[in-house]
């Protein structure tokens, strides 16, 4: 079976999960329904990031343990476009805002999976870059908004620490080209920002692209 055709599986398990018949519109925020977001990652979301949200693929980031804001918010952007992943837009289209919620008050409870760095010596040098910047370019210390420990910052700032470095090296690039960081216009004409993600764009577009690997790889083994 093609990609094509497994996208379009997904995107149906998403649609019939997602149905929400007779609720009521103006009622207050409910608490997350895990139950229903367990139905939403065995059919669809385990497959790339695993069913405890820890992925097998490098290019796959891991879940478990992530900010439920920040998950819910990552999930709104991809659905709007706001950040560009054509698979990931898919998987979000038929998401409503409770669903999001839902989905990453799941994968939050999770337990993240201790990682390891491959490559000491780049490792070192991304310890460098991470903890104190680069004063000679102007680029700030990681850890100011992810904490040394790699943890982050509910609301704002993801949690990096045991993340591929294949992964976190792509976002980085990501930044740079534009692929996430922007502004968009809703189907109402509002205009939403991708606000923390501007602050991104800004700094890893201060960095050169061994530095990218570097940082990355010194992620990957924070814990």
């Amino acid at each position: 079976m093609n990609r094509g055709w497994l996208l379009a599986i997904a995107v149906g398990h998403v649609l019939a999960l997602t149905a929400h018949p007779g609720v009521a519109q103006n009622a207050g925020p409910a608490k997350p329904d895990l139950a229903r977001a367990q139905q939403i990652v065995t059919q669809v979301c385990a497959a790339c990031h695993g069913a405890e949200g820890v992925s097998v693929a490098a290019a796959n980031p891991h879940l478990a343990g992530q900010h439920p804001e920040y998950m819910a918010l990552q999930l709104e952007h991809f659905k709007l476009g706001l950040r560009k992943n054509p698979v990931m837009a898919a998987m979000s289209a038929a998401l409503s805002p409770e669903d999001a919620r839902a989905l990453g008050a799941y994968f939050a409870d999770k337990k993240p999976k201790p990682g390891a760095a491959k490559d000491k010596a780049l490792a070192e040098i991304g310890q460098k870059i991470y903890r104190g910047g680069n004063s000679r370019t102007g680029l700030p210390a990681c850890a100011s908004c992810h904490s040394p420990t790699g943890a982050g910052m509910p609301a704002q700032y993801p949690r990096l620490a045991g993340q591929y470095a294949d992964y976190t090296y792509a976002q980085l690039q990501g930044f740079v080209k534009g692929d996430r960081g922007g502004e968009i216009k809703n189907a109402s004409g509002k205009l939403v920002e991708d606000v923390q993600g501007k602050v991104m764009a800004t700094v890893a577009a201060k960095m050169s692209d061994r530095e990218m690997k570097a940082v990355a790889e010194y992620i990957s083994g924070l814990r």
